[in-house]
């Protein structure tokens, strides 16, 4: 056997174990992720949804939840379905490409066919309108739902959201690879899985930090079932073409009239805060900003009392949300967590 022969027989060894052990530990992270809801066909699209219906007497408006990037529905519906049981209709659902829902034909791929999709099963679970939580890229949908679908929007809550052009417009090397035609499915299908598997620790350290990660947080939230090809390349394109997205829509956020609060920590190692959320609070007219010191990306499972205030306000309640937040302050003032290591970058002039 020549080098030339030798070589290539490696190369395609080292193909079929990387996508052998992907397809397994993919069907293994399905086995131990099942859906948890039901599912409804949107335009082509399978998509999987928790609907918590209306209670009786129920004392704040309906809730629609979209989560951000690289998770599911389990993801907001873990931290902050208890604030609101009993309380409120709830619909928690898996975006387009992510945990157990299809991307489908359509357009899912860009923040409008997402939007339209979340109108569309709000129109068939009977949820005429309702107020939007929107955390991280979700954010960025949830502001592009409000300009879209405005009669549907009660009100706005942004979480440590994702919606602004930042300078430079660069994202991880990994993103704009696996965005890619070809070479992208490939990476999905080969590199992503093991790699991911590798990191998935210390990037959900970097999540949370300066806070301290849940230990349960990767199991019971099911985020590894981002690491399967297909979702992990639609959640690829969706970070990819947030900059783009971004350029073109931010300039239309001061046609929002919906009620927005604005929850942001300053200590965010994920979004540059100081550009989105600040952005947000700058644009939309009369949005109530938020500012939490040492509250890093993940307000929604660090301070979910306030989180729930936040909704109560929207819906009219009278609460001080800027007395609540310096109480989440001390709580967590002394947080420290990955800071050796997640690095806090501010936004570049």
């Amino acid at each position: 056997m020549n080098i030339l022969t030798f070589v290539l027989v490696l190369l395609v060894a080292i193909v079929l174990a990387l996508a052998g052990f992907t397809g397994v530990a993919s069907w293994l992270i399905e086995r131990r992720n099942p859906p948890v809801g039901s599912f409804i066909d949107i335009a082509g699209a399978n998509i999987h949804y928790v609907h918590v219906p209306a209670p009786v007497g129920a004392e704040l408006p309906p809730l629609v939840f979209i989560h951000g990037a690289s998770a599911n529905l389990k993801d907001q519906m873990l931290p902050l379905r208890p604030q609101f049981e009993g309380r409120a209709e709830m619909l928690f659902f898996d975006r387009p490409g992510h945990g157990w829902s299809e991307r489908g034909p359509g357009s899912n791929e860009t923040q409008e066919g997402q939007a339209a999709t979340i109108a569309t099963l709000m129109d068939r679970l009977g949820v005429k309108d309702a107020i939007i939580i929107g955390h991280s890229f979700g954010g960025s949908i949830a502001a592009t739902f409000a300009l879209e679908h405005p009669e549907k929007t009660r009100g706005l809550l942004f979480l440590s959201a994702a919606t602004h052009p930042w300078p430079g417009g660069d994202t991880s090397w990994y993103y704009s690879l696996s965005a890619r035609p070809v070479v992208g499915r490939l990476f999905a299908a080969m590199v992503a899985n093991p790699a991911g598997l590798m990191r998935i620790d210390a990037a959900t350290t970097c999540v949370f930090s300066p806070n301290k990660a849940p230990d349960f947080y990767v199991d019971e939230a099911s985020i590894k079932l981002v690491l399967r090809p297909q979702p992990f390349r639609a959640n690829a394109i969706d970070v990819e073409g947030l900059y783009r997205h971004a350029l073109k829509t931010a300039p239309r956020y001061p046609e929002i009239k919906a009620p927005t609060v604005v929850l942001s920590g300053d200590a965010d190692t994920v979004v540059y805060e100081e550009i989105h959320s600040i952005g947000l609070a700058r644009d939309i007219p009369d949005a109530e900003l938020v500012w939490v010191r040492n509250l890093g990306h993940k307000p929604d499972w660090v301070a979910p009392d306030l989180v729930a205030a936040a909704v109560e306000r929207l819906a009219g309640q009278p609460r001080d949300l800027q007395a609540m937040a310096r109480q989440v302050e001390a709580r967590i003032a002394g947080d420290a967590f990955g800071t050796d290591m997640c690095v806090n970058e501010k936004a570049p002039n």
